[in-house]
């Protein structure tokens, strides 16, 4: 084929959820493979972590790097363990699981960073003493994403659920993610 008769490079459309394993982000990633399924989207699915105290504290700490290595591998455990819990015989879609290093909020921003991208989060019952010590992540994407932004209210069942069933272990069964790190576009199949 020559490249006069190539087709356009046509981008494909993405749907991108936060996931950090909380009842609310458990239910915004089950409404995100579903819109991704509606649109025949891919599914991009985002877990930021921090060290404690955050950036500025780990660069000071003279111990941060052993502790940062096993804070990224608690959030890559979760991001892999939540999509195998909440999607079990994995999406419909093709799913991109990515593990970001940075606030949750601005790392969706910047991950879902065209106009034509859906950005889905969690939008939680929160109380004055939680919204004071912890940043709401759906305010901040939308105020700063440049994308339509779904919040999601938690479902009223969820926590009920949870506190009745006893934690499944799930077996790694095809059609399940392969972890990128931010920036790593390729497809889990590539």
């Amino acid at each position: 084929m020559s490249g006069s008769d190539a087709a356009p490079d046509a981008r494909v459309a993405r749907v991108v959820v936060g996931v950090s394993g909380s009842p609310g982000s458990r239910t915004a990633l089950r409404r995100a493979a579903a819109e991704a399924h509606h649109r025949q989207a891919e599914l991009w699915a985002v877990r930021a972590w921090q060290s404690p105290g955050g950036e500025l504290h780990a660069r000071r700490a003279s111990a941060a790097p052993l502790a940062d290595g096993d804070w990224e591998n608690l959030a890559r455990t979760t991001l892999v363990t939540t999509i195998r819990e909440v999607l079990p015989d994995g999406p419909s879609v093709p799913l991109h699981a990515v593990l970001t290093r940075g606030t949750p909020g601005r790392a969706l921003a910047e991950t879902a960073d065209r106009e034509d991208d859906l950005l889905v989060v969690g939008a939680g019952h929160r109380g004055h003493l939680h919204r004071a010590l912890h940043p709401s992540v759906s305010r901040y994407c939308l105020a700063h994403a440049c994308c339509p932004v779904l919040a999601v209210p938690p479902s009223p069942l969820e926590a009920d659920l949870a506190a009745a069933q006893p934690p499944q272990c799930v077996a790694t069964a095809p059609g399940h993610p392969t972890l990128h790190q931010r920036g790593d576009t390729t497809p889990p199949d590539a």
